[in-house]
Parts: C-alpha cells; structure tokens; sequence
C-alpha cells in the first residue's frame, strides 16, 4: 500500500503540471458562464462562428458548465448536424474548442460541457455511471430546444473519459446516430485490471487528477482506495462496479440502436490498452470503424485540440460527414480497420481485426528457467503517458540490454535472427507452464527487437497475476500482450523476457517467493507472434 501512495503522490504532481500547462495552452475557463438554461439565439454574426458559454442542467439538475459554437450566419431559417462533446478526465470545458469551431465553419453545431464532478461543474466524479449516461441525454435535449440543431442528425464524441461517456450513451440513447470515441475504453475491468494485475500508474493517474482537478464521490474514493490496496475481498464489487461502467457490457444495446462508431486509439496507450478496443470493435454489428497509430494515451489526437492538423481528427470529421451529413466521401467503401505502424510511415488497410495478423509464427519456449520474484529485472514497460510518446515522435522505446539482464531474476528465451523483416501486427500471445513455491504472484512479460548489439526495443508487454494456486503444483498461463504494429528489421531477433516486477503494476509476490517456467512434452509453452501476411 505504502507503494501505491507513493506512486500517486508522484503521478499527482505530474498531472498537475500537465493540467496547468493545458489550461496555459488553451486560456482559463471563464470564471462564471454566461447562464442560458431556458433560451439561446441560433443566429451568429455574419462570416464567424458563434461561440457561447452557457449553464446547462444535467441529471437532477446539476449544472454543467458549457460552451456551444453554432455555425457562421445560422439565422434559424434551417436546421444542422449536432455533435456533443463531453470532456475528458480532468480537462477544462474549452478543451474542444478549436475542433469545435472547425466544425462549425464545416456546418455543424457543436456543444461540448465539463463531465459533471471536474472544474466548474456540479456533482461529484461519477466515472461515466448512470448520472453521467443521463447528462449526456440532457445535453442533447438541450442543444435540441436552444440551437438550430437537427434531432435526426445527432452525435456524440469525445477523447478519453469523453470517448467512455459517447460509447455509454450510444447505448441508451437512440437519437445518437454516429460516435467517434478516441483513446477511450470498451471494458474498464481489461484497461486498468488486466491479466488480474492492477495498473498501478494508470490509476494512480487518474485518481490523482480526479483530486486535483475535481469532486471525486464517496464511491470512487472507497473503489479506488480498495483497488490500489490490493482488497481481494472486495475483488467482485469492483469488477461489478467496473462492468456497469463498460461499454462492451451494454453491447446488445449499442447494437440495436445502431449508431455508426469510430474507434481510435494508440498502440502504447498506458491507460486504455488496444486490446480492449479491439475486442469491442469485432463483436459491433453496425457500421464502424477502427483506427490504431502510435503513441500513448490521447497523444494520437492531441495535436488536433491545438488546431493543428491531425489525422485523428481528419477522421473523425470524415465520419460524422457521412454519417450526418450524407457526404459521400467513400469512408464507407474504405477497409474499416486502418493501422499505422510504430516503425514505418505509411497507412494499412484491413477488412477485419483478424485479418491483420494473418500469419502466426511459433516462438518454442523450451527448458525449464527459474525466477525469483519481486525484483525488476531492468527489463519494463517504461512510464505511464512518456514512455510512448517518445515512441511515437522520437521513435523511442524502452529499451534494454537482453544479454546483461539477470537470469536470476529475468526468463529469456530468443529467436534465431530473422532474414528478412517481420511485420508483427496484432496481438502476440504467451502459452506456458509456470509453478510457484507461493499462492499468489506476479508475471510481467516483454516482447523485444533485439538488434545486433543485443539492444532490446520493447515491441510489447502485459502483466498476469494468480491467486490461490497450490504451491509446487504446475498450472497453466495464457496472456494476450499488448496489441501493436511493429517492423522487426533483417539481422534482427525476437526476445520474450518474463520478470516479476515492473513499475506500472501493482505486484503480488511474497517474499522469497520463485517462479519456474517449464514446457512440458503433453504441452509445449511457446509465443505465438502475430505476422502481417505478405
């Protein structure tokens, strides 16, 4: 526990510096909005865009600080697209605005409000539960009665916390006809607990910013502080707790309601991993659309929110056309699944998420290692938010030196080297037999491009955690790593190294505690590597 603290303390204070530079980068909120609960006018100086700061009253009428920017010339003679905007965790209610007014100059109106809890809004954090969902039907409600806004051509976007928000209101709300949801979340449980192992940082992160930022409720407190003290006992509360607040968990729902989603995320995004986005993406019925680039939490898109041009965002505009607007702009005729790989430059299409690890190579994980546990080998998945946003711009990821690892404290096992590049894409899957001298621990494996000089650049990673095992007694491990999309050059080879430490998650091994990872002959333990089909 005394590890978790500390690990928010310090992920508050980064966040604070994060949020003071934002809130430098866009200009403060206004301190009191402008309140226009009951009436708006829908005309706009000629040749700009209106832009208004306005109260709106969400659930059981707390109020949500607004702001709505309509189009250039609206003189209420016709009616336009809507898109709604809820913010993102800790953000200010002017983070979309210079989206916003490139939406209105393209003819629609936009009305993005701080998620209730954070800033100037009313309310406590609720973590996109029941009250927000209902939010976001009154902001449509509202935008409804006060601007020139179409009610059968609304929809709803948001990065992050605003993407999670979109997802859930698609579900419960059938006027929502298209969402685009960037660095969001399809299941909370598998972003923030996968593998049974809690992601320390992330929600280190997000709670410190919560305080900072915000009115964390009672609820959240008491989850948050079960989640980061390891409560076993409370285990099934929170994954319910989680569940209620997960899209994939009102799937049926979004599907019969049919709203066209755009999915956009980053390979190395610490908070939301792909995987749980891509999961989600398979199992929608409806028109979608699946976009995965390099970076790390919400850096896809951040570009964008400064006015900049930004890919993420050119899509997000070229989906609501079609969707709202009837464009045809051949968004539709296009493969669904577009991914940009960490290492080269261009765009690949796909039919399905299947299709994008076509091939499989086995990597055989033979011989018996043995690992003592609770020590970072040096091996890691680098830092929550940095560490891949370096990636993503200086083509900079963890990294390590694979022969100077220690055996006592690292398995390793690698291929041989490769003649020709390997075109990992997709999701790398580990099989293997592990025994533990204790009940409980923890695994963290690492998929590495080991270049000639044994320089290892982190290609994947997820951790594993079991409870209740029998000590001595061999048991079976399955984990799904990260999904990514990586070149591995010619000359190079593959590494799988398994630790029992690593600074993003929370670790579950006694004292003195060992880890042996065998590969019987009944069943042979290997990594199976996802390879784009040539």
């Amino acid at each position: 526990m005394g590890h978790a603290r500390t690990a928010m303390r310090t992920a508050a204070v980064g966040t604070a510096a994060a949020v003071l530079a934002t809130g430098a980068a866009f200009g403060a909120a206004p301190a009191t909005a402008a309140p226009s609960t009951t009436a708006a006018p829908a005309t706009a100086p000629a040749g700009t865009a209106g832009i208004r700061f306005v109260d709106i009253a969400g659930d059981g009428g707390t109020v949500l600080k607004a702001n709505v920017v309509t189009p250039a010339g609206a003189d209420g003679t016709r009616r336009y697209p809507v898109i709604v905007l809820p913010t993102s965790w800790a953000m200010p209610q002017i983070e979309y605005l210079a989206q916003a007014r490139e939406l209105a100059d393209a003819g629609y109106v936009v009305v993005s409000y701080n998620s209730r809890g954070f800033w100037q809004s009313g309310g406590h954090i609720e973590v996109a539960g029941p009250p927000d969902i209902a939010d976001a039907s009154k902001v449509v409600d509202w935008a409804l009665a006060h601007t020139p806004a179409d009610p059968d051509r609304v929809g709803m976007a948001g990065v992050s916390y605003g993407a999670g928000i979109s997802l859930l209101a698609a579900a419960h709300d059938k006027r929502i006809k298209a969402v685009v949801a960037l660095s969001g979340w399809a299941d909370l449980i598998d972003s923030i607990y996968s593998g049974r192992t809690q992601h320390l940082q992330a929600a280190a992160l997000l709670g410190g910013a919560g305080h900072l930022t915000g009115r964390p409720g009672p609820e959240l407190q008491s989850i948050l502080t079960g989640f980061l003290s390891s409560d076993l006992d409370r285990e099934q509360e929170m994954i319910d707790w989680g569940r209620k607040r997960s899209p994939a968990a009102h799937l049926d729902r979004i599907n019969a309601n049919g709203a066209a989603i755009m999915l956009g995320n980053a390979w190395g995004d610490t908070i939301f991993p792909p995987n749980q986005y891509a999961s989600f993406y398979e199992r929608l019925t409806g028109p979608k659309r699946l976009e995965l680039r390099p970076g790390d939490h919400a850096t896809a898109e951040a570009t964008g929110l400064f006015g900049l041009p930004n890919d993420t965002w050119t899509s997000a505009r070229r989906w609501f056309d079609h969707h709202l607007k009837g464009a045809d702009n051949g968004v539709d005729r296009e493969p669904p699944v577009r991914l940009k790989s960490r290492t080269s430059g261009g765009y690949e299409g796909y039919p399905d998420w299947k299709s994008v690890g076509a091939r499989e190579e086995r990597l055989a994980l033979g011989g018996d290692q043995h690992v003592r546990t609770g020590t970072d080998s040096g091996a890691n998945g680098g830092v929550v938010l940095l560490s891949n946003a370096l990636d993503q711009f200086l083509r900079l990821p963890p990294t390590v030196s694979v022969p100077l690892l220690p055996r006592a404290h690292a398995a390793v096992w690698q291929s041989e080297r490769y003649a020709a590049a390997q075109r990992v894409r997709g999701t790398a899957k580990l099989h293997t037999t592990v025994t533990s001298t204790a009940s409980s621990g923890t695994l963290v494996a690492y998929l590495y491009d080991v270049g000639p000089l044994g320089v290892g650049r982190l290609v994947s990673n997820a951790p594993h955690t079991f409870h209740g095992k029998t000590p001595g007694e061999p048991f079976t491990v399955d984990l799904e790593l990260f999904s990514t999309a990586y070149d591995v050059p010619a000359g190079h080879r593959l590494a799988l190294v398994v630790d029992t430490a690593d600074p993003l998650y929370i670790e579950h091994n006694p004292a003195g505690a060992r880890l042996t990872f065998s590969s019987p002959p009944s069943d042979p333990s290997y990594l199976s590597v996802p390879l784009r089909a040539e």
